[in-house]
């Protein structure tokens, strides 16, 4: 049982009115809360406060928040439930107050309502429903973090040593509550095109990368995903040779390469490398590709409870993640950077229900069929 309202409300409750009611209340004062990328202070106390006044031990890093159930046990497997709490700056366009949580009929304005609070609240109160019970086959890891809009340091991937062995994670991101079974990487490039000495016109720096720009968006590579379909590749900012930075007789780019589970890394860069004539560099910070096994439990117990699968073509924190994930959740990515973002408050319903539904299917096939689940969820 946890505290609810000053009351005590047992978990077999039903759970759709006072989660939900939960839910939506601390997502309004999240709303009221700017939390943008590295600035999450205040938002991360609030999400710590909701935990404490309902007798959840909670642990901080920086403005990350983690919580695990009540009766941990180190020897079963353990699963990450993981969102976000730090948003982008508003839309310049918007007509409302984007710190303003105004419900109108079914709709929760906002910024942050859609990406990716419906999801970070709707997984919180799942967290709750299930974290006095005893009879858990799973031990449930809660962690609200920080800076994924940035891809940060001090997000998740600061606070990973400190959450011990995960098994699995579900990441809660706006996906229509559509189960992604793989994710897209992303690997930024810095490239620069330089004027040989003997300076003939074929060798100028401009048509150099000129030549390059058109590889990039011509070349196909032979291998491709099964479920995240082709490597894609973009140049997105052209610098021309007055800067200062880039030197004389020089022209640089730079190139987004969405990645998938045909390559890794190395071997795009090297492909790369082989057909263009720049100097080539990869930013230090790159998301991998995420693929699962579409019969590994979380999946299995996702189709069950009524989720349909895709492959992600976005990125999010489920990069830095070495072990199974999903992702899934209420809301709308399309709805994310739009001005005057929203949720329906039917969606985080809908998030609350689907969510329950999948670890109350895991739990229940586990307790019955142990033998057979366990070393999928070990990750071999």
């Amino acid at each position: 049982m946890y505290l609810q309202q000053d009351r005590l409300i047992k978990s077999e409750e039903p759970i759709s009115n006072h989660l939900l009611y939960s839910a939506v209340s601390l997502l309004k004062e999240l709303i009221s809360t700017p939390s943008f990328s590295g600035e999450e202070s205040f938002s991360a106390t609030l999400i710590q406060c909701f935990l404490q006044n309902r007798w959840v031990e909670t642990h901080r890093k920086l403005h990350n928040v983690w919580a695990f159930n009540r009766f941990y046990d180190p020897g079963k497997p353990t699963i990450l439930l993981n969102s976000h709490h730090d948003t982008v700056k508003p839309n310049t366009q918007y007509s409302r107050d984007p710190f303003d949580p105004m419900v109108v009929g079914d709709k929760l304005y906002g910024l942050g309502s859609n990406e990716a609070g419906g999801c970070l609240v709707s997984l919180l109160v799942t967290f709750l429903h299930f974290y006095n019970r005893r009879d858990l086959a799973y031990n449930l890891c809660y962690a609200a973090t920080a800076e994924k809009e940035t891809s940060g340091e001090n997000g998740l991937r600061m606070i990973l040593p400190e959450l011990g062995r995960l098994d699995f994670a579900i990441v809660g991101e706006p996906t229509l509550m559509s189960l992604a079974v793989a994710e897209r990487g992303l690997m930024v490039l810095d490239c620069v095109a330089t004027e040989d000495t003997a300076g003939e016109e074929g060798d100028n720096a401009i048509y150099k990368a000129i030549k390059a720009i058109q590889w990039f968006s011509n070349f196909v590579f032979p291998k491709v995903s099964d479920t995240l379909g082709p490597v894609k590749m973009s140049v997105t900012t052209i610098n021309d040779r007055s800067r200062n930075d880039v030197g004389p007789g020089s022209y640089s780019f730079t190139a987004e390469i969405r990645l998938t589970d045909a390559y890794t890394p190395d071997e795009i860069l090297q492909i790369i490398r082989k057909h263009v004539n720049c100097t080539v560099i990869p930013r230090d910070i790159y998301l991998n590709p995420s693929v699962i096994d579409t019969n590994h439990p979380v999946v299995q117990a996702a189709m069950m409870a009524g989720c349909n699968t895709y492959g992600a073509a976005v990125t999010s924190d489920q990069a830095l993640l070495n072990i199974p994930s999903v992702k899934l959740g209420p809301g709308d990515f399309a709805r994310a950077r739009m001005p005057d973002e929203y949720i329906h408050i039917s969606e985080i319903q809908q998030g609350i229900k689907v969510y329950t539904q999948v670890l109350e299917l895991l739990i229940f096939s586990l307790i019955n069929n142990t033998s057979n689940y366990e070393p999928l969820i070990r990750g071999n």
